[in-house]
C-alpha cells in the first residue's frame, strides 16, 4: 500500500503529465537525502504498477575525494537493494573547470544533464519508444524551489522568473516540486517503523551528507541558511504559501508564453541553416512589449542554448532595435554569446558575429 507521501508524488506526476507510462524514467541520484527519497518513491511507484521502466543515472565530479567515492558506493548499493539498474559516470570537473576557465557548479551542472540525456536516449532506444517520451527525474524539492524565489529577488529576473522552477522542462521533470526536504527525511526514517527496506551507509546515515552545503559563502548556501529561516520565522508555512504563489505566477507565465508562442511561429523566421540566426519580422514592433520580450527570449534560447542565463541587458539591446512601431536601420549590436544584432526596414537580424561580419564583408 502506497504512503501519503507517495500518493502526493503520483498525483504531481499525473495531474502535470511529468511521465509516460510505457516509457523509461531516468532517476538523477547523488546520495543526498532528496535524491535518496526519490529512488525509494520512484521504486515504490513502479513496483505497484504507476511507473514503467525505471534506472538510475550517478555522476561522479570527483571534487570531494573520498566522500564523492563514498557517496557512489551508496548509490551503488541503493540501486542493488532497490533493484534498479546504474549507470556511474566519472567526471573530473576541477580539471575541465581549469582547462575552460569556467565556474566549477555550471560545468558539473552541464555535465550531470549532458550524461542524463545521452543515457535516457540510450533507455528509450532499448525500450523501442521516442527519446521525446523519456524523461529525467531529479529531485527538487520545494526548499529548492523557495531558495531559488529568493535568489532571484536579492538578484533580480526576467519573464516568468518569480515561478523559480518547472514541474517539467524539456524532459527534466521535478515530481518532488511540492514537498519540502524534511518531509522526504521524514519518509526515508518512516520506512524502518514501516519495516521497508532501508540502507545505511558506513556511519549509518541513511543518506549521504555535503559538506558543502553548509558553506555559506555560496549563494545559495546563503540563501538556505541566513535568509529562508528569517522567513520561516515570521511565517512557518513558507514553503506551502510561496508554492501557491508560484503556482500562480506559473499559471500566467504558460498563458503568456502560449501568447507569445503563437507570434513566435508567425512573425521569426529562421536562416538556412538554422545557427546562422534569424529576421524578427517588422511587424514585432506592433506587439506590447511583455510578448514581445517573451518571443526575443525564444530567439536568444534557440542560439545559446536552453541552459544558458539569458542577461536582461541582452533582451534590452535586442529590443532597442524596435522603436517607434519599426525597426531601427542602421541599428548594430553586439550581444551576450558574440552575436550580432542589426535592423533595416525588412526586419531586425539575429546571427553569429562571424554570419554578420561575413556578410556585411560582401556588400
Amino acid at each position: 500500500m502506497a504512503s501519503a507521501l507517495e500518493t502526493r508524488v503520483l498525483e504531481c506526476i499525473v495531474s502535470r503529465d511529468l511521465a509516460s507510462f510505457r516509457a523509461p524514467v531516468l532517476l538523477m541520484v547523488s546520495g543526498g537525502s532528496d535524491s535518496t527519497a526519490l529512488a525509494y518513491i520512484a521504486a515504490a511507484l513502479r513496483d505497484a504498477g504507476e511507473l514503467a521502466e525505471v534506472s538510475m543515472l550517478h555522476v561522479n565530479h570527483k571534487l570531494r575525494g573520498d566522500a564523492s567515492d563514498g557517496d557512489e558506493a551508496f548509490v551503488r548499493q541503493l540501486a542493488d537493494l532497490l533493484q534498479i539498474p546504474l549507470t556511474v559516470v566519472d567526471v573530473d570537473v576541477k580539471r575541465m573547470a581549469e582547462e575552460e576557465h569556467d565556474n566549477v557548479e555550471a560545468i558539473a551542472r552541464r555535465e550531470r544533464y549532458a550524461a542524463a540525456a545521452e543515457e535516457l536516449a540510450d533507455l528509450c532506444r532499448a525500450s523501442g519508444v521516442p527519446v521525446s517520451e523519456g524523461r529525467i527525474f531529479v529531485a527538487h524539492t520545494a526548499d529548492d524551489r523557495v531558495e531559488n524565489f529568493y535568489m532571484r529577488s536579492i538578484v533580480g529576473t526576467g519573464p516568468g522568473g518569480f515561478r523559480s522552477m518547472l514541474y517539467l522542462n524539456g524532459q527534466v521533470a521535478r515530481p518532488l516540486l511540492d514537498i519540502g526536504r524534511e518531509e522526504l527525511r521524514d519518509y526515508i526514517i518512516g520506512r524502518i517503523a514501516d519495516e521497508k527496506p532501508v540502507l545505511r551507509d558506513g556511519d549509518e546515515s541513511l543518506w549521504r551528507e555535503d559538506a558543502t552545503n553548509d558553506h555559506t559563502d555560496r549563494f545559495r548556501a546563503y540563501v538556505r541558511h541566513e535568509i529562508v529561516p528569517l522567513a520561516k520565522e515570521r511565517n512557518p508555512q513558507l514553503l506551502e504559501t510561496l508554492t501557491r504563489t508560484m503556482n500562480l505566477i506559473g499559471d500566467e507565465d504558460d498563458m503568456l508564453d502560449e501568447m507569445a508562442a503563437g507570434v513566435f511561429e508567425q512573425h521569426v523566421t529562421w536562416l538556412e541553416p538554422a545557427e546562422q540566426g534569424c529576421v524578427l519580422s517588422p511587424w514585432l514592433a506592433a506587439e506590447r512589449v511583455p510578448i514581445l520580450r517573451r518571443v526575443v527570449v525564444r530567439v536568444l534560447e534557440s542560439l545559446l542554448g536552453y541552459d544558458a542565463r539569458i542577461q536582461a541587458s541582452t533582451v534590452d539591446a535586442v529590443l532597442a532595435a524596435f522603436e517607434g512601431g519599426k525597426p531601427v536601420s542602421g541599428y548594430v549590436a553586439n550581444i551576450q554569446g558574440n552575436l550580432a544584432v542589426s535592423a533595416n526596414r525588412e526586419g531586425v537580424r539575429v546571427e553569429p558575429m562571424a554570419a554578420f561580419r561575413t556578410r556585411r564583408n560582401r556588400l
